[in-house]
């Protein structure tokens, strides 16, 4: 009888273990709360190249370094296409096809391009298991960060099913032959010879494609997509595609795209790219004029969107870095400035795998790569401008964004503008020019946020390409 009740005191202890734990377990799971407009007011968002940020190029290495993102101000986790890539027609070093590469081991090198996905519905074996990337988005949401997949809604690789069962989901030539993507403007290829063209006068493939985004939204739990190419696919796809995702749950929707119509309206994307404001960057890095020509962007931008409008401001991207060069390449010492910029300017500023480590390199995009990891003059900086981001009011850029207030200056070489709301106030100085400025200060009596320094003089000597973050103290 004594063996008897100690048997059931263990067993009724056993069962409150595991109560205790589905209970903690429970309570973990409802500490996460999915993206809100408040979130999207003061987040840094990070662009991860999975294959490129570590040496053995996978979600769990990557998975690691989530909570260091935290310093950084990051909130918003963009990942590229985690898909698998398709086998046919894939893309190697310098354009050709892998299968045009008589060497055995140089052939398997090239790995292909993210952007040619062979199923929608599954995770590429080369960066680990569903598991790992169930394990990195715990991750992320357990720090307080949100997941946004990179989708390619405009085409798919030569291997996807479709093609098999449903070449009507395809554009087709006069022959009845599917064909690459089309430039519109040309009406000749964009020479993304790897990919097949999707039809989207086909209503069943439109369904299919917003089922498999639901996958991701339901069974997965991600916050959101990155969607590749955006104004390629027609607006009225993404009025019936964006509303059904978000009746599962608030998410992040950014637009690899300008176009304003893109972001009408409540229920269509929240971000689009500033591709015409990382124009500007590039040119004020050599221009005489370049305050002027900031002048003129943020005026067309502010005539162009809505006030509720979120556009990114980049100084790299993957694009960018691969095929157009380094930030140093094309900003040379206006680097810094121009970082700065981007986090102080209205809008959500974006890091990109190896940024926030001095990345020098472009890095190959069909083939395997790394970024460095040793910590240099950018980390402390975005640490910096990230955690400005995140706490002040004056820096908020997202559907409640502060004001922006440009304050003239007699030299023409330095940029001064502030931001406010809710009296708070972040003003800033840039000196364009490789000598040596002054400049009027329009917050005497402030800290400069980087060197906290007291400025007491109402005239400042910048040096070249210097720049100032004025706060209240």
């Amino acid at each position: 009888m004594k063996k008897i009740s100690i048997i059931l005191a263990l067993v009724f202890v056993f069962s409150s273990c595991k109560q205790s734990t589905k209970t903690a377990e429970h309570s973990n799971q409802q500490s996460y709360t999915p993206i809100s407009k408040a979130d999207m007011e003061n987040a840094v968002i990070y662009e991860v190249n999975i294959r490129q940020y570590s040496e053995s190029g996978t979600f769990s290495a990557f998975t690691k370094d989530i909570p260091k993102l935290k310093d950084l101000g990051v909130k918003i986790i963009w990942v590229m296409p985690i898909f698998p890539i398709s086998e046919t027609k894939r893309k190697a070093t310098g354009g050709d096809f892998a299968s045009l590469i008589e060497d055995e081991e140089e052939r398997n090198k090239m790995l292909g391009s993210y952007y040619a996905v062979s199923d929608f519905t599954k995770v590429n074996p080369e960066f680990g298991s569903i598991d790992d990337f169930r394990e990195m988005i715990k991750t992320a949401h357990d720090n307080g960060m949100f997941v946004i997949l990179d989708w390619v809604p405009n085409h798919t690789g030569w291997d996807h099913t479709w093609l098999t069962t449903n070449p009507e989901y395809y554009t087709q030539n006069e022959d009845g032959e599917v064909i690459d993507p089309i430039n519109p403007d040309t009406g000749e290829s964009w020479g993304w010879a790897d990919v097949a063209d999707l039809n989207y006068d086909n209503k069943e493939m439109r369904q299919e494609m917003i089922e498999d985004m639901l996958y991701w939204v339901e069974k997965e739990n991600v916050d959101g997509f990155r969607c590749d190419v955006a104004s390629a696919v027609p607006l009225d796809f993404w009025e019936q595609a964006i509303p059904k995702l978000r009746s599962k749950k608030s998410l992040f929707m950014l637009a690899e795209a300008d176009q304003p119509n893109l972001l009408n309206g409540t229920n269509l994307f929240d971000m689009a790219y500033g591709w015409e404001r990382h124009h500007i960057f590039n040119q004020m890095a050599t221009s005489e004029n370049a305050v002027e020509l900031w002048d003129e962007v943020l005026k067309k931008d502010t005539s162009r969107y809505e006030s509720d409008d979120i556009l990114m401001n980049f100084v790299t991207n993957h694009d960018e870095n691969s095929w157009n060069g380094t930030i140093r390449e094309r900003m040379k010492d206006a680097s810094e400035l121009l970082t700065a910029l981007s986090f102080i300017a209205p809008g959500m500023p974006l890091i990109y795998s190896g940024q926030e480590y001095d990345l020098d390199h472009r890095l190959l995009f069909f083939e395997k790569d790394q970024i460095p990891h040793t910590k240099k003059t950018m980390w402390p900086l975005l640490e910096k401008l990230g955690q400005l981001k995140n706490t002040s009011p004056a820096l908020n850029g997202g559907k409640n964004a502060a004001a922006y207030k440009k304050i003239n200056q007699e030299n023409s070489k330095v940029l001064a503008f502030k931001r406010e709301k809710d009296g708070h106030t972040v003003t800033f100085l840039g000196n364009f020019s490789s000598k040596y400025e002054q400049a009027t200060n329009p917050a005497v009596n402030t800290v400069d946020y980087i060197s906290g320094h007291k400025e007491t003089e109402n005239i400042l000597t910048l040096n070249p390409w210097e720049f100032r973050i004025l706060v209240e103290k």
